[in-house]
């Protein structure tokens, strides 16, 4: 009898093992496949996000090499030429640079007072010239809000223009289209600056600026050329003290950071590049988890599986063991045994990749959607608890870290979607195909080793 009929006639005449089989085999595969999908819908949905929003990489003074040069201690600057080739580079989406200095309001226009004490001076706050105004972490996070007129940007740079907070507009009956005249740091010069937009910004005036110590209702954003002017440095080619880079790919960092080191050479001692993906991390936190997760699983699954199988095949090869030994004693070739064994195991295997693929993307949605939201849940809640340190404080003695101040709008992932395709089910049934063969032919191998009389008469 040809040994395929043979096989489909002994998985029908012993349907209970048939089915359990199925069972296990199905099961395996189901859980597996599940594990693949997930990994695969995460990495999907992560690079989505990193896609859409991008990489930042800020250009800032490096204060291990500032502090490691001895004598006097004096911040580097960067030409704003060299920073302008590093934004024209192919993985650059937009950029901006920054440099600044004090600021003195002059012709009446005063400071807002209810709030930290004024360390710069009678009228003096701090004027920060930006190339590009939209792309400062504040507004890009939306800490800071435009109330009214619109951004600075490159068109701007050589023209005198200013952003204010809408507490100093409101004090001073200011808004778009107004003019300030600001005082230079040293010296008598002064300039009339234009107006194009008002802000708002969050925080109250007892909480000082971190970085420049002043009122947040004070801070004036203006364009880097006006503020150069103003205080008598126009002699030279402009000079910044930091830059940001948005990139195009959260992928291109590293091919970024090599050009830029190409292309600026020496201009970059005393600078480090830094990566400020905490938006991408806060938002893919919840999806490394469940994939970490899944993976788990999935090889905890492969590995007992693989056990049970193995102990289920053993086990039905052992109970045919008369059986082999009638077969060789009428003459049937060992390999044609071991095929037949082979054949039942494939034709079961099969038949659960079948079946898997009727219900395993419904199944792993669900269970994956809810291991997600859990996940997200659960991120929403720690962002929510962060608390800033009180206004003066570093908040390190507190326990309390400012660089883990949470991402504002960037919100946890919370949903993915699985989607089943032919290579992922054929690449899992085949692995599992695999097992199952090698845990059939091991076995069988094994018996079929013994003689007929052997077999039938000592049973072993």
């Amino acid at each position: 009898m040809n040994f395929v009929k043979r096989a489909g006639l002994s998985l029908w005449a012993r349907k209970g093992r048939t089915l359990i089989t199925l069972a296990a085999f199905l099961v395996i595969i189901v859980m597996v496949l599940a594990g693949v999908l997930i990994d695969d819908a995460t990495a999907q949905a992560e690079q989505k996000a990193r896609r859409s929003v991008g990489a930042e990489v800020n250009l800032d003074i490096d204060m291990g090499q500032l502090g490691s040069g001895g004598g006097g201690v004096q911040a580097p600057q960067i030409a704003a030429s060299t920073v302008d080739e590093l934004g024209a580079l192919p993985q650059v989406q937009k950029y901006t640079y920054s440099m600044w200095d004090r600021a003195i309001l002059k012709k009446g226009t005063e400071l807002v007072t209810d709030g930290v004490a004024n360390t710069m001076g009678p009228d003096g706050t701090a004027g920060v010239g930006v190339l590009d105004t939209g792309l400062l972490s504040d507004f890009r996070s939306g800490r800071f809000t435009m109330l009214s007129g619109r951004h600075l940007t490159a068109a701007d740079q050589d023209k005198k223009r200013l952003l204010i907070e809408e507490r100093l507009a409101r004090k001073n009956g200011l808004g778009v289209g107004s003019t300030v005249t600001l005082g230079a740091n040293e010296g008598k010069a002064t300039a009339e600056f234009t107006v194009t937009g008002v802000y708002r910004d969050p925080r109250p005036g007892s909480e000082p600026e971190p970085e420049y110590g002043v009122n947040p209702a004070n801070m004036l954003y203006a364009t880097v050329g006006g503020l150069t002017r103003l205080n008598s440095r126009s002699g030279g080619p402009l000079q910044v003290g930091r830059a940001t880079f948005l990139l195009r790919d959260a992928d291109d960092l590293d091919r970024f950071k090599d050009e830029a080191r190409r292309v600026a050479g020496s201009a970059l001692d005393g600078f480090a590049l830094d990566a400020n993906d905490k938006a991408i991390q806060q938002m893919t936190g919840p999806l490394k988890s469940i994939r970490s997760t899944a993976t788990l699983a999935m090889w905890l699954i492969v590995v007992a599986g693989a056990a049970v199988l193995a102990l289920l095949v053993d086990l039905a090869v052992k109970q045919r063991r008369r059986e082999y030994g009638v077969l060789l004693a009428m003459g049937e070739n060992k390999t044609r045994l071991i095929a037949q064994q082979a054949v039942e195991i494939v034709a079961v295997a099969a038949l659960a990749v079948g079946l898997s693929a009727l219900f395993a993307q419904n199944l792993t949605q669900s269970a994956g959607q809810a291991l997600l939201g859990k996940e997200a849940t659960e991120a929403r809640q720690r962002i929510g608890s962060w608390q800033p340190p009180a206004p003066g404080r570093t908040g390190l003695d507190e326990g309390i870290d400012p660089d883990d101040r949470p991402v504002d709008n960037a919100d946890p992932i919370d949903r993915i979607t699985i989607r089943l395709d032919r290579a992922d089910l054929a690449a899992v049934g085949g692995a599992g195909l695999g097992i199952a063969l090698l845990a059939t032919a091991i076995p069988a191998a094994s018996v079929l080793r013994l003689s007929p009389r052997s077999i039938l008469t000592k049973g072993k």
